[in-house]
């Protein structure tokens, strides 16, 4: 089950928006092994491609070491659908290489970039196998002592 707080949640949503047509993507930081979605980074999709996301290669780097050295780890992988359903296709399968990840799909295909819900689920990936998982939102995350 992935537990994430109204304000990531509702970030992870605006980006997708306002990015349609162009998918969205990006990561949610938490501390190594916790599981916990704290911070929130907005990333570039460097195909600009309303069918394809793909990270700027820099910038992922930068994000990898920077994680590193906070001691934190990729606990949500995102990116937006904009024309079909929030699963993973064939290729975000072939490319979820973070067994640990919860990777969130939202999709847009209903109302794009204007007022309405979008579709929001959540996923792993292992090994090409997919399982998708119940998503809470809450109002915020308890502090860990």
């Amino acid at each position: 089950m992935l537990t994430i707080d109204r304000a990531t949640y509702d970030a992870i949503v605006a980006h997708a928006k306002r990015d349609h047509p162009v998918e969205a993507c990006g990561v949610v930081a938490g501390p190594a092994g916790s599981g916990r979605p704290e911070r929130y980074v907005e990333m570039v999709n460097a195909a600009g491609s309303p069918t394809f996301y793909e990270f700027d290669s820099v910038d992922l780097l930068h994000l990898y070491r920077e994680m590193d050295d906070r001691d934190e780890e990729p606990v949500v992988i995102y990116h937006s659908h904009t024309a079909t359903e929030a699963y993973p296709s064939r290729t975000d399968i072939r490319l979820a290489m973070e067994p640990n990840a919860h990777y969130v799909l939202v999709s847009t295909r209903e109302h794009g970039n204007s007022e309405g819900p979008v579709e929001f689920r959540s996923y792993r990936i292992v090994d090409g196998e997919v399982t998708e998982e119940e998503v809470t939102v809450v109002p915020s995350l308890t502090p860990t002592a």
